[in-house]
C-alpha cells in the first residue's frame, strides 16, 4: 500500500488537480437543473429560483479573494482540501434538507466553497514553468468545462431515483475527492515563498475604476457586461421555463444541459480555434452576439420542445464565439502594464452580473410569463452588438480585424 501511495504521491500536480476540479464541478452540474425543483416544492416563485443563483454567485464574489489570499499565507492545499470538503457537506445538507432556511444555508455554504478555482489556478502558477502555465491553466478549464458537460446529465438521470439522490451522490463524489486530495495532492507553495503582509483585499469598486479608465476598452467592457447580465438568469431560470411551456423534468432537462455543455466545448476547444485565424476577432465577435440575440428571442417563442435544441444550440455556439473573443480583444487593447487591472476589473463584472442576472430573470418570469426573461435577454444581447459594433466599427472598416492576423 505504501509503494502505490508512493508512486501515486509522484504523479503530475497538474493531473491530480485536473481531477479534483472536475470532480467538483461534476457534483455542482449534477445539481443544477434540480435546484429549481427543490424550491418549487416550497414556493412556485421563479424569483426565489434567482434568489438562490445570486446567493451562491455573491458568495463566490466574497470568498475568491479571501480564499486566494489565504492560500498565500498558509498555503495551497489546505484551502482546496477545505473548499472539497465544504462541497460536500453543502450537497449533503441540500440532499437532507427539509425547510426552505436548510436550502439556503447549503447553497450559501455552496458558494463559498466554490470559489477555489482561483486557488487552483495559483497552484498551477506555483507548480508550472512559465512555458507550460497557458497549459496548465488550460486543463483547469477543461476539468470545469467536462464536469459541467457531464454532471447534468448524470443528475438528470438519478433524479429518477429521488429528487434528493443527485445531491447526495454528490456530496459522496465530494467525499471521495476529499479523501483523494487528502492522500495525494502534495503543498506547492513552501513556507519560504508565503505571504506575511496581513491580508488585503481589493474591493470591487477599486477593481472596475482601474478598467473603466482606459477609453479603448469601456464600450467592450459594456458589452461583456449586457452578454453576461443576458446569460446569467437563465441557467437557473431555464428548467422553470421547460417545466411550465414544455413539461419538462428534471431528467430531461439534465439531458438537455448536458447537450448545452457539448456545444459550448466543441464551440471553444474546436470552432474557434478553426475560425479566428480566418476572421479574427472582431467578426467573431458581432457574430456571436447576433447568433446569441436571435436565439434568444426564437427561444421565447418556440412553440415546440425540439425546435429548443436547435436554438439553444445556436445561442451557445454564439457565446463561445462571443466571450473569449471579446476577451481577447480586451487584453489586447489594455496594453501590457494594465493585463491585472483589466482582468481584475472584468472578472467584477461578471461577478456583478451572474448576482443581478438571476434576480432579473425570476421577476420577468412572474411577472410577465416564462418567455420574457428569454425577451429580456435578446434585447440585452442586442444592445451588447450594438456597444461591440460601434467601438469595433473602425477596426472592421480598415480590414485590420485583430493585431494577431498580421
Amino acid at each position: 500500500m505504501k509503494h502505490v501511495l508512493a508512486r501515486v504521491r509522484r504523479g503530475s500536480p497538474l493531473a491530480i488537480v485536473f481531477a479534483s476540479v472536475f470532480i467538483d464541478m461534476l457534483g455542482y452540474g449534477m445539481i443544477v437543473p434540480l435546484l429549481p425543483f427543490l424550491v418549487r416544492e416550497y414556493s412556485a416563485s421563479a424569483l426565489l429560483v434567482g434568489l438562490l443563483s445570486s446567493l451562491y454567485a455573491l458568495m463566490q464574489l466574497f470568498m475568491a479573494p479571501l480564499l486566494g489570499a489565504v492560500s498565500d499565507r498558509i498555503g495551497r492545499r489546505p484551502v482546496l482540501i477545505g473548499c472539497i470538503a465544504g462541497s460536500g457537506v453543502a450537497y449533503l445538507l441540500l440532499g437532507l434538507s427539509n425547510t426552505l432556511g436548510l436550502l439556503f444555508l447549503a447553497v450559501g455554504l455552496g458558494g463559498m466553497a466554490g470559489a477555489s478555482i482561483p486557488t487552483a489556478q495559483a497552484y498551477i502558477a506555483d507548480t508550472t514553468k512559465a512555458e507550460d502555465r497557458a497549459r496548465g491553466l488550460g486543463l483547469i478549464g477543461a476539468a470545469f468545462g467536462l464536469g459541467l458537460m457531464l454532471g447534468p446529465a448524470m443528475g438528470g438521470l438519478l433524479s429518477s431515483y429521488g429528487l434528493a439522490v443527485p445531491a447526495l451522490a454528490a456530496a459522496a463524489f465530494a467525499a471521495f475527492n476529499t479523501i483523494y486530495a487528502l492522500l495525494v495532492l502534495p503543498e506547492s507553495l513552501p513556507p519560504e515563498r508565503r505571504s506575511h503582509q496581513p491580508l488585503h483585499l481589493r474591493n470591487l469598486t477599486a477593481q472596475l475604476a482601474d478598467a473603466l479608465t482606459l477609453r479603448r476598452i469601456r464600450l467592450l467592457l459594456v458589452a461583456i457586461f449586457l452578454l453576461n447580465l443576458a446569460f446569467a438568469g437563465l441557467q437557473s431560470n431555464f428548467p422553470l421555463f421547460t417545466n411550465v411551456r414544455f413539461g419538462w423534468d428534471v431528467r430531461q432537462n439534465g439531458i438537455f444541459f448536458a447537450f448545452i455543455g457539448v456545444c459550448a466545448v466543441m464551440t471553444q476547444g474546436f470552432l474557434i480555434g478553426k475560425l479566428q485565424p480566418l476572421w479574427g476577432e472582431a467578426p467573431l465577435v458581432l457574430a456571436g452576439l447576433g447568433l446569441m440575440t436571435i436565439g434568444l428571442l426564437l427561444i421565447a417563442l418556440a412553440p415546440q420542445a425540439w425546435l429548443l435544441y436547435p436554438l439553444v444550440g445556436t445561442m451557445a455556439v454564439g457565446l463561445g464565439l462571443a466571450i473569449p473573443s471579446l476577451s481577447a480583444l480586451v487584453s489586447q487593447r489594455a496594453g501590457e502594464h494594465r493585463q491585472g487591472a483589466v482582468m481584475g476589473g472584468t472578472q467584477s463584472l461578471l461577478s456583478l452580473t451572474l448576482i443581478i442576472g438571476p434576480l432579473l430573470a425570476g421577476l420577468a418570469f412572474d411577472l410577465a410569463g416564462p418567455g420574457a426573461p428569454y425577451l429580456l435577454g435578446g434585447g440585452l444581447a442586442g444592445l451588447a452588438f450594438l456597444a461591440a459594433a460601434a467601438t469595433l466599427r473602425p477596426l472592421l472598416s480598415s480590414g485590420e480585424q485583430t493585431a494577431s492576423k498580421g
